[in-house]
């Protein structure tokens, strides 16, 4: 016999697992945009954010111990400044691999939401005709004419139908459970990633202080650097354009290279009549020259202008153009000179660095400079951050002055 009781026992129960969906629909993530990325490209960036966070980790971890092991002040400060600018884009890379996990977490909530609502309907219009009949005497029922016999036939669909109720609700049930379970991760990558961002600031605080003490010092030790820098703004004034600027550059460059190799006097021939002078061009050199031993790429970030490609205005790409975080910070590509740090027209904030034999690196869209004129840098150094608003970063490699594609040697 299915009394008034079972009936009752069956509905409010099913009714009272609507009500945890509505909680469960506003999220975190929701506000953030997440619910509908496209699940490859969140894998993608997931995937990506993964392999920065190792390099970066590796390369903290290398620059560290060599900073360790360094003799000189110079030198020390150098590779620390190295290790905190890893760390910080390692810092980078986890918020990122966070953000990618909370936004596959989010689609499958969504698509679970989905399901729930379609398992609800059935199950909602059952719970309420078994709630409408649970409500009715069964003493009523008896006094009818024809009553007892609708009765019967109503206990006999009942019977058939409280397993199937059961089985939904405890599918509902499971689907419910796992969707709070989803919610509970969501919250813990959250709470992930507030301490990234707060390690992540807490890092830059150190980098600035360190920075600024290696200003200091560098100031004091030479007193050219304000020539120099004076001398590379002049150069960004009169070029016409950024290959005039690199090309002028390396001349300087070239001629600096020459000067600092050149011999000590040598004894006059007792025939100065048979003397060669052996000399080759400059260019030919430096096209023959093996590019710096370690390169990487200044920023992390998703590419979005290869080499070569071809732009609105018809031009060819010199470069590769990054997309970072807001505020991501940029490093040396590879170790060497910095021969211009400031802003040029239509570039924003650029670095260009003299790797020597000929080899230059561009690294423009810099909204922060953290680097003077005629400094030493290592690879992975850093240079600066990128800007706030519509960061987008360009790397370009030159060899002699002809672009060269920097995914091929970077290493």
């Amino acid at each position: 016999m299915i009394g008034r009781a079972r009936m009752m026992k069956i509905g409010y129960p099913c009714l009272i697992l609507l009500a945890p969906m509505a909680l469960l629909a506003g999220s975190a993530a929701a506000q953030n945009g997440l619910r509908d990325s496209d699940p490859v490209a969140a894998r993608s960036a997931l995937e990506q954010a993964l392999a920065a966070q190792r390099e970066a980790e590796v390369r903290g971890a290398r620059f560290e111990a060599e900073a360790a092991r360094a003799n000189e002040a110079v030198e020390k400060t150098a590779r620390e400044a190295a290790a905190l600018a890893a760390r910080i884009q390692q810092s980078e890379a986890a918020i990122a691999i966070g953000k990618a996990r909370l936004g596959i977490v989010e689609r499958q909530r969504a698509l679970q939401r989905e399901q729930l609502a379609r398992m609800q309907r059935p199950l909602v219009k059952l719970t309420a005709a078994l709630q409408k009949l649970s409500r009715r005497p069964m003493v009523l029922s008896v006094l009818r004419p024809g009553s007892v016999q609708d009765l019967v036939y109503m206990r006999a669909v009942l019977a058939a139908a409280v397993p199937q109720v059961e089985r939904r609700t405890a599918a509902l049930r499971a689907q419910i459970a796992r969707n709070q379970a989803l919610a509970q991760q969501a919250r813990a990558l959250i709470a992930r990633r507030r301490a990234d961002e707060g390690r992540l600031e807490a890092r830059r605080k150190q980098l600035a202080a360190l920075e600024t003490r290696q200003r200091l010092a560098q100031r004091q030790a030479s007193g050219t650097a304000a020539r120099e820098a004076e001398l590379a703004l002049a150069l960004g004034e009169q070029a016409r354009d950024i290959d005039a600027l690199i090309g002028r550059l390396d001349e300087i460059g070239g001629l600096r290279q020459r000067l600092a190799v050149l011999p000590g006097p040598i004894i006059r021939p007792p025939r100065p009549a048979d003397s060669q002078v052996m000399t080759a061009p400059a260019r030919t050199m430096a096209r023959n020259a093996l590019p710096p031993a370690t390169y990487q790429l200044p920023v992390t970030g998703r590419t979005v202008t290869g080499f070569g490609a071809i732009g609105k205005s018809g031009t060819r790409s010199a470069g590769i153009t990054l997309l970072p975080v807001s505020g991501a910070q940029i490093v040396a590509p590879a170790g060497g000179r910095i021969a211009f740090a400031g802003p040029y027209r239509g570039y924003g904030r650029i670095v260009i660095i003299e790797h020597g034999n000929g080899w230059t690196s561009l690294v423009t869209g810099l909204g922060r400079v953290d680097v003077q004129v005629g400094r030493q840098v290592i690879g992975g150094s850093p240079l600066g951050v990128a800007p706030v608003r519509n960061p987008a970063v360009t790397l370009e490699l030159r060899r002699a002055g002809e672009p060269v594609n920097p995914l091929e040697i970077v290493s």
